[in-house]
């Protein structure tokens, strides 16, 4: 008597539980998969019946004994599984099988989807965007004579922390071209990419190299010209104070800059001294010339030439206000008028000599020159003691008129040169 349940095959008796395949035109025909490919017929089923396979979940594909008993449902969940957690998962894709330890679900894809028939039949040997191993020592883009760090620089933890350096990484907070890994950090192999999408590909990891290769050219930099000590300080403990650097000599330390990169700190240094002393001399030996020019042949003279000069100049810039003045007086005749007999005004006698000459150049009352005077030093002398000056110009004084006033002031020592 047969075994409640089972089915077996109506020519040859085998059990067909798991598998066998059923015609649909005869009932109660169920074959084996051995006799309905042999072409077995059996009362009036014929070979060219129409059939159905019917799967129980419980056969093997690969043969039992090779397989370790994977049935052809865990298969379809293997695929299944393979399909939606990816290559690599293996913990997921045990999860998803049931009954499968991770290494076990790793050999038996590796064994028989990968190296197995099926994977060589399926997978060619040349795939364009095969996984290439890019940190092999033979010379790749990531090898360690690349990314191998440098020795830990010697300085303080007050040091690291001020420069965002970590030592025992030898790395920094903020590398150059910090955001240089968003070149890859999107990019995917896949098996159907076309050849522009794998050229572009090649092009940002090309880019990413190049900027890997940047950083470390300027990380040897720094550490062949000792610009990290120059930076925190080390080396300017020992050199004397300098002096304050001028305009001009700010504008040529900007001019060598493109060639820091060929010189050390101290090269540089001594660079821009030797530059900066030959233009001193260079001025000094146009100097002399004018001397000379001028019949001066010893140095003691100089000094009496440029004391002359200076009056000489002064006179002429005296003559020149004189002229402005009288510019001024012949298109405003009213105005002259108003001030032709200025000694009679008020406050005329508490002026010196040049500041009347000032007020008469200015066409300036003297009561209102002794207010805007006075309002001007009073407010230096607040600036000179740290009070904030507060008081208001009056408003018949125009920008050149204040101008005049404190060059005059200045001149004439009431206020220090620097005043605004």
């Amino acid at each position: 008597m047969a075994e409640l349940g089972k089915k077996y095959c109506v020519y040859c008796l085998a059990d067909v539980t798991s598998l066998r395949l059923r015609c649909t035109e005869c009932q109660d025909i169920e074959l084996c998969p051995e006799c309905f490919s042999a072409g077995a017929e059996i009362g009036q089923h014929r070979r060219w019946h129409g059939y159905q396979l019917v799967d129980g979940g419980r056969f093997t594909l690969w043969g039992a004994e090779a397989e370790g008993g994977w049935t052809s449902r865990e298969e379809q969940l293997l695929l299944d599984a393979i399909e939606q957690y990816g290559f690599g998962n293996w913990e997921d894709m045990a999860a998803h099988v049931g009954g499968r330890a991770p290494p076990e679900v790793m050999e038996h894809y590796v064994s028989m989807y990968i190296h197995g028939n099926l994977g060589r039949a399926c997978i060619p040997d040349s795939i364009p965007n095969r996984v290439t191993d890019h940190t092999c020592p033979g010379g790749g883009p990531l090898s360690p004579s690349l990314t191998a760090p440098l020795p830990p620089l010697d300085i303080s933890v007050a040091e690291q922390q001020q420069l965002g350096y970590m030592p025992l990484r030898d790395d920094y907070e903020i590398e150059y071209l910090q955001d240089a890994e968003t070149l890859i950090s999107g990019l995917a192999v896949n098996y159907d990419d076309e050849e522009v999408d794998i050229e572009l590909k090649r092009a940002h990891v090309d880019m990413y190299v190049r900027k890997l290769r940047e950083r470390q050219r300027r990380k040897n930099m720094a550490r062949d010209y000792s610009l990290v000590p120059a930076f925190l300080g080390k080396e300017r403990k020992e050199r004397p104070l300098r002096r304050k650097v001028t305009k001009e000599e700010k504008e040529l330390r900007a001019k060598l800059r493109p060639i820091c990169q060929f010189m050390s700190a101290k090269e540089f240094d001594d660079c821009f001294d030797n530059l900066h002393k030959e233009r001193a001399l260079r001025a000094k030996i146009r100097e002399l010339q004018r001397y000379r020019r001028n019949g001066i042949a010893k140095t003691e003279e100089s000094a009496e030439y440029e004391a002359a000069r200076h009056k000489r100049e002064k006179r002429k810039e005296m003559k020149n206000n004189a002229g402005a003045k009288r510019g001024k007086d012949e298109a405003g005749k009213e105005t002259a008028v108003e001030f032709s007999s200025m000694e009679n005004l008020a406050g005329f006698d508490l002026l010196s000599e040049r500041e009347k000459l000032l007020c008469s150049s200015l066409n300036l009352s003297p009561t209102r020159y002794l207010t805007v005077k006075t309002i001007i030093i009073k407010d230096y002398l607040q600036k000179r003691q740290g009070i904030p000056s507060k008081s208001r110009l009056p408003s018949y004084l125009d920008k050149v008129l204040k101008k005049r006033i404190l060059n005059f002031l200045t001149e004439s020592g009431w206020i220090a040169r620097d005043t605004s």
